[in-house]
């Protein structure tokens, strides 16, 4: 079985989607996929902080099924073991939000596999994910690959932690997930969970920029496509966050036009979910 890891509130129902469609309908392997997406409700913080609804999980667990009826979409409420672990911690109001933390936690959630391939929900697939997740990583923690903008200005092996695949039995070895933990709960960090596990780690495996190319996408090269935030120059230099379920941004400012098979399919079943819920 191929495992996959998703963190967020409800509002990631289109970036999983969407993902999930990319990851689906470009791999061409019989084996089964299991989707697990770590959420909870911490509302307090923000009104918005609520999980993901167990009928969107549903809903994703019917399409992935449409695929494979061995696929399965796994919804694991781990409100109380945030609530323990970093409740009132430096870091809980970090960069982008305290569901970026969550990944830190897969070594205290019960069941979960030995290799594990964590995403964030801003990625596309435009090639096979077996080309990722079949990369031995038995000798290290975790492999990933460099982040666009760190690796110019923090160190040259600086990596994007939106694009993870874990050696869980290893990572339990030699306690990443633990010594990270450590560093949200007593220091305050820029970029919270990606230093804390930049931070922690005894030996990691760097993979080519393909596997999380956070800025260009080549047609034949790229296998992942991070829609993370970037910096354009023109017509004046700024930032913008453009995210691959925003359709038509994708179309006029990226002119991508290589994922409407699933981009498609997703305006259809977001319709499709919003009339029966």
């Amino acid at each position: 079985m191929i495992n996959i890891l998703f963190s967020g509130n409800e509002g990631v129902f289109d970036g999983v989607l969407t993902c999930m469609l990319s990851i689906l309908k470009r791999t061409q392997t019989k084996e089964p996929f299991q989707f697990i997406i770590y959420t909870m409700d911490v509302s307090h913080l923000k009104p918005e902080y609520v999980p993901i609804s167990e009928e969107a999980a549903n809903f994703l667990d019917g399409v992935a099924k449409e695929y494979n009826p061995q696929n399965v979409v796994r919804r694991v409420d781990v409100t109380q073991v945030y609530l323990r672990e970093f409740g009132g911690c430096p870091n809980e109001q970090c960069y982008c939000s305290p569901y970026t933390l969550l990944r830190l936690f897969a070594d205290l959630i019960e069941n979960m596999p030995d290799k594990l391939l964590y995403l964030d929900i801003d990625v596309m697939f435009n090639r096979d994910i077996t080309l990722l997740y079949g990369i031995d990583v038995s000798d290290y923690e975790y492999a990933a690959a460099r982040d666009h903008y760190g690796k110019y200005l923090l160190n040259p092996n600086y990596i994007n932690a939106g694009v993870l695949l874990f050696n869980m039995k290893r990572m339990r070895e030699t306690g990443l997930l633990e010594k990270a933990r450590e560093l949200i709960k007593t220091k305050k960090m820029l970029f919270a969970d990606q230093d804390a596990i930049y931070r922690s780690t005894t030996a990691k495996k760097m993979l080519p920029q393909k596997f999380n190319d956070q800025k260009f996408l080549h047609k034949k090269s790229t296998v992942v496509r991070h829609f993370s935030k970037r910096l354009f120059y023109l017509p004046y230099p700024h930032t913008a966050n453009i995210k691959q379920w925003k359709v038509s941004q994708i179309h006029k400012v990226f002119r991508y036009y290589s994922f409407d098979d699933e981009l498609y399919e997703y305006i259809y079943l977001k319709k499709k979910f919003e009339r029966e819920h």
